[in-house]
């Protein structure tokens, strides 16, 4: 075996191992069962630290003169309209909670609703965002607006970009309170609390912000490699717990629920993140808050709030404190524009970049940035492969040069195995030096191979995390560069009347669909750029490797595979520029003759 083949063989191997434990630990995700909702639908509360007794997010509050209102669940609403947007505003706590995102469908199908990213308690995946005030000092929970407060707005009023929402309450203590609801084009809320002290003595109270959601999401991915759950930003530092990790915080007395707080000194967010979508709570930049994720057991409800400093109100004087939702897709425009314009730390972010997120960030940013030029992703991903193999050229270069110098060196190789057959130590010892001598790597054939893999996985996250490959097309049948190739070998590609096998199932691994199989054909037309090994053993590996490889990515996303394909392509265009310049000219069709002749039956 000359140590030519030995590398290929033992790149392709290592290349072909890392998949396949890819494959088998992280399988394509099943959706988690549906959460049913809890029985009864209590509003969440929140407590101002450390005085009063807690109220833990769905932990009955005290009685207030709307509790009936809560109960009747027939309160007024008032309507959300923007651009991209579409809901109602309960008026019943001032809740946000009904929203829907009008560019994106739940699927591909004509008739597919559009994502509903809010919904209102007593329904299935109820999500929704509450504002409102905690009493302190001698205040009650009655004297200050919460969940179950009934909330006064103008005949016909509606929010709309250019029409903010007032909403107004006034309590038994004498206080008067005004929250101004805005709304920009995209997907961020901004909530203004404004109380003003009638009373004759001073109050002290703090504003919070909270968003709940009833249950697991019955959309839930629950994927290893995907982080769904709590995300949470406090003064530059990122933290993320997954549904489950939540779920096992450790009880906390004062919060009436298991919790964990954490003290933001200046800057931070906190929310629900989804695979495409997020819910989160942002104070103003530079302004203190206590960040809250919570879990009730007894009624399932998860929740994240914020909590502003408490406020003391002298009598006549009046305070105020502002609140951002962002409730919308993950967009990286858009999420990047609040970051940068509105002072959001690291709010892009969000979006789960991944361990190789140093990989991740610059390949998608590459791809977006070509996207705005082409305007179409599969376009994009088949420049981006070319931007990719420009870069790495040069060490690419060395390393088919190096491949190329030692295939020059074969007749002297195999003068030296002649020499000392039979002495190892002896055939290990003159090949080293001969390599010294010509300056030769024999190793240098694996680096172009073993680059790769960083670079598919993060490619891999960047497809399967970012909502710009969202339903995503190509041409003609690839519809969805996120999804497997929907095309089969089972009707022939749509040419046979019947309907492909289901994705996932066992018929779907076995009759793959059209890339795929361009993959494994790109393989096997790279490897024909070398004569077949003469060792059996090395030719059945070589010979099976590109149509093992094309099942194993068969279930994969359409646009990996595609910048698979891309990029065997420029390696066999390279290679094959490479060789011819150094002298050799590939025979490919007589190594795929003798390829074919080696598989006939020998005669007798």
């Amino acid at each position: 075996m000359d140590d030519q083949n030995k590398n290929l063989i033992l790149a392709t191997a290592l290349s072909f191992l890392v998949i396949l434990v890819w494959f088998v630990l992280f399988p394509q995700p099943e959706p988690a069962p549906l959460t049913p909702p809890p029985p009864a639908a209590t509003a969440p509360g929140t407590t101002l630290a450390p005085t009063p007794p807690a109220a833990g997010a769905g932990a009955d509050l005290p009685a207030g003169p709307d509790a009936a209102a809560a109960e009747a669940g027939d309160a007024p609403r008032l309507a959300i309209e923007t651009p991209r947007l579409e809901g109602t505003i309960s008026l019943l706590g001032g809740r946000i909670d009904t929203l829907l995102l009008k560019d994106y469908h739940t699927t591909l199908a004509a008739d597919s609703p559009v994502v509903q990213l809010l919904r209102p308690v007593g329904g299935k995946d109820a999500q929704y965002a509450l504002f409102g005030w905690a009493p302190g000092g001698t205040l009650g929970f009655d004297d200050v607006p919460g969940p179950n407060t009934l909330w006064q707005a103008a005949e016909g009023a509606a929010l709309t970009p250019g029409t903010p929402l007032v909403l107004t309450w006034e309590s038994p203590a004498g206080l008067r309170f005004v929250r101004t609801i805005a709304i920009d084009d995209n997907y961020l809320f901004t909530v203004t609390e404004e109380v003003t002290n009638g009373g004759a003595a001073p109050v002290r109270l703090a504003p919070w912000g909270i968003v709940a959601r009833h249950g697991l999401p019955g959309d839930l991915q629950n994927f290893f490699i995907l982080h769904e759950g709590v995300v949470r930003m406090a003064d530059g530092t990122l933290g993320e717990l997954d549904y489950d990790k939540v779920a096992e915080l450790p009880p906390v007395a004062r919060e009436g629920a298991q919790a964990e707080v954490t003290e933001v000194a200046a800057n931070g967010w906190i929310g629900f993140t989804d695979k495409y979508w997020m819910t989160a709570l942002v104070p103003a930049p530079g302004h203190p808050f206590t960040a809250v994720a919570k879990y009730v057991a007894g009624s399932d409800i998860y929740q994240t709030e914020i909590r502003h400093p408490a406020i003391d109100v002298a009598p006549g004087a009046a305070a105020r404190a502002t609140t951002h939702l962002f409730a919308g897709a993950k967009e990286w425009d858009t999420i990047r524009a609040y970051q940068t314009g509105m002072g959001f730390d690291r709010f892009v972010d969000a979006i789960d970049w991944g361990w190789f997120f140093f990989l991740t960030k610059p390949i998608f940013s590459v791809l977006h940035w070509l996207h705005r030029f082409v305007g179409n992703m599969g376009w994009s991903i088949l420049l981006l492969t070319l931007v990719i193999k420009a870069v790495l050229f040069p060490l690419a270069y060395k390393s088919y040069v190096s491949m190329a110098r030692m295939k020059e060196l074969q007749p002297e190789m195999e003068k030296i195995k002649e020499r000392v057959a039979g002495d190892r130590q002896k055939l290990q010892q003159e090949m080293i030096a001969l390599y010294r001598t010509k300056k030769v790597n024999p190793a240098a054939g694996c680096l172009p191979i073993l680059l790769q893999i960083p670079i598919f996985f993060s490619l891999y996250k960047v497809i399967f995390v970012t909502i710009e490959l969202r339903h995503a097309p190509w041409i003609g049948w690839v519809r969805d560069l996120s999804a497997p190739d929907p095309s089969s070998l089972f009707n022939l590609f749509g040419l046979l009347p019947w309907a492909p096998p289901a994705p996932g199932s066992l018929l779907a691994l076995v009759f793959i669909g059209a890339l795929p199989i361009l993959l494994g054909i790109s393989m096997w037309l790279q490897q024909k750029l070398n004569p077949a090994p003469a060792d059996p053993t090395q030719a059945m590996i070589f010979a099976w490797m590109p149509w093992v490889f094309m099942f194993m990515l068969g279930s994969f996303a359409s646009g990996l595979v595609l910048y698979w394909i891309t990029n065997n392509m420029i390696t066999f265009t390279q290679q094959y520029l490479i060789m011819r310049s150094h002298g050799h000219r590939p025979d490919i069709f007589g190594n795929i003759l003798a390829g074919l002749r080696r598989r006939r039956p020998a005669a007798k």
